[in-house]
């Protein structure tokens, strides 16, 4: 475990040269910063050479167990020195899909994968982070670990068949199929977060059959040089796009729709280098969230998400839309959101930023611009330390350098809503040239250093 991470890491290197950017850059000039990480992002490229699933004995008729099959011409495929894994049009019923290096796993239009419902076809368990602590449990829908040059490509769609009488009812939502006396994943989950907590060794953090710890739907785990492009995703028993400890990722001109519980749309986690670009969220949960491992086990792992571009997204119904934590506790930094729309009335907030005093951890120099916002219901931009546990830990965040550029918003409840602590303040927050209109309260700030506001306006009037 630990040799596998260090690969992603350059032993002895300062921060500055892990995330390859002079120390200037972001002072200098950030948006050039940016740039430098786009350019320096690689899509991978294979073999001009097509498997077809069908093949080696998959059927589209919606009913045909297709697993050994897309499992053959995987193998196939990765034998061969590399290529595209074909799903024609059809429905292709499956159970989760594992990826091998150099295969490009393409969905051509009309191409659907449908995922079992049975719990049981998800096992063996696989090295996993579930909500940001290492464990072994269900794999998920799409799966990779170790991997290099792999993608997930075409028009078609992945339906990963949750609904509010499977998977979503582990969560113990009574308005969605669960009620009291039913097992659900609270146990788990707390037991789980005890281990991360006591450093038990991953061996022996094995969960899967009885623990209700939901899969997500495409995770990558440990890989590099990743391609997730056009496809789309509906109805994921969690997380929809989960790369973890990933380096070299592209995720474009996704269309992802599920709302049921924690079924966020694309959560990079302790990931290096990644674009986020032409993307369309309406989700559960947050729309887009940037991670990096939870409390203990988190700093124990202790790789940050860094040098990530998301650009020219929208958003629709979540909790948060531009998204980084709350697990965030291996530090975040470097990221830059911009040209991006955010509208709905079901959207609560549409720049947040979470944590506490459990998570700890680092959020520097984290920039935003050109987002265009209809409505929101909550806040604009919510840095926040009071979210769960609150001030209940024995760690304080590190929140700062955080930069809003022509950010316009046509309502919300409230336009800016900082919490921090007071031995911990959020600081040295810039807004400039904003305007946000139908602002129904003023400013909520707590614990902040360094507000620098420069021509943003409320409601008409500017705020000093």
């Amino acid at each position: 475990m630990n040799t596998t991470r260090r690969d992603f890491l350059l032993a002895g290197a300062s921060a500055a040269a892990l995330s390859g950017l002079p120390a200037s850059a972001f002072a200098a000039d950030p948006w050039a910063g940016a740039a430098d990480i786009v350019a320096r992002i690689k899509p991978p490229v294979f073999p001009a050479r097509d498997f077809d699933i069908t093949k080696y004995g998959a059927r589209g008729d919606g009913t045909t167990d297709c697993t050994q099959a897309i499992a053959r011409t995987i193998s196939a495929c990765n034998a061969a020195g590399g290529g595209r894994v074909v799903v024609p049009a059809g429905i292709f019923s499956t159970a989760p899909i594992h990826l091998k290096s150099n295969v490009n796993l393409y969905l051509a239009d009309a191409a659907v994968l449908s995922f079992s419902r049975d719990p049981a076809r998800y096992l063996p368990v696989v090295y996993t982070r579930w909500e940001g602590v290492e464990c072994l449990n269900y794999s998920a829908q799409v799966y990779a670990d170790g991997q290099e040059n792999i993608a997930l490509t075409g028009s078609g769609t992945l339906e990963g068949n949750a609904d509010c009488s499977h998977w979503w009812p582990w969560k113990g939502r009574t308005n969605c199929g669960w009620s009291e006396g039913q097992p659900n994943q609270d146990p788990a989950r707390n037991a789980l977060f005890n281990m991360g907590d006591k450093d038990v060794p991953l061996a022996e953090r094995i969960f899967g059959e009885g623990h209700y710890l939901r899969p997500n739907m495409v995770q990558f785990c440990r890989s590099k040089n990743i391609l997730i492009e056009g496809v789309t995703m509906k109805n994921s028993p969690m997380f929809e796009i989960n790369p973890v400890l990933c380096r070299n990722v592209t995720v474009r001109g996704v269309t992802i729709v599920s709302h049921g519980p924690n079924t966020d749309g694309c959560d990079p986690d302790s990931s290096r280098d990644v674009l986020i670009e032409n993307c369309s969220f309406d989700t559960g949960d947050d729309c887009l969230a940037i991670k990096a491992g939870r409390n203990h086990d988190g700093r124990r792992v202790g790789v940050a998400s860094e040098n990530i571009v998301v650009r020219n997204c929208k958003m629709k119904e979540g909790h948060g839309g531009l998204t980084i934590g709350s697990e965030m506790s291996g530090g975040v930094r470097n990221v830059f959101f911009e040209n991006c729309d955010l509208n709905s009335p079901n959207l609560n907030q549409a720049l947040r930023l979470k944590t506490n005093a459990m998570r700890g951890g680092t959020i520097e120099h984290i920039y935003f611009r050109n987002i265009r916002i209809g409505e929101v219901s909550a806040a604009v931009l919510q840095i926040d330390f009071t979210y769960e546990e609150g001030a209940a830990g024995p760690e304080r965040p590190n929140v700062g350098n955080i930069h809003l550029e022509n950010i316009t918003c046509e309502k919300s409840k409230v336009a800016l809503e900082l919490r921090g602590f007071e031995n911990a303040p959020i600081h040295d927050v810039s807004l400039r040239n904003c305007t946000f209109n139908r602002i129904e309260q003023a400013d909520i700030l707590d614990h902040v250093q360094r507000l620098e506001r420069i021509n943003v306006k409320e409601n008409g009037k500017v705020v000093a």
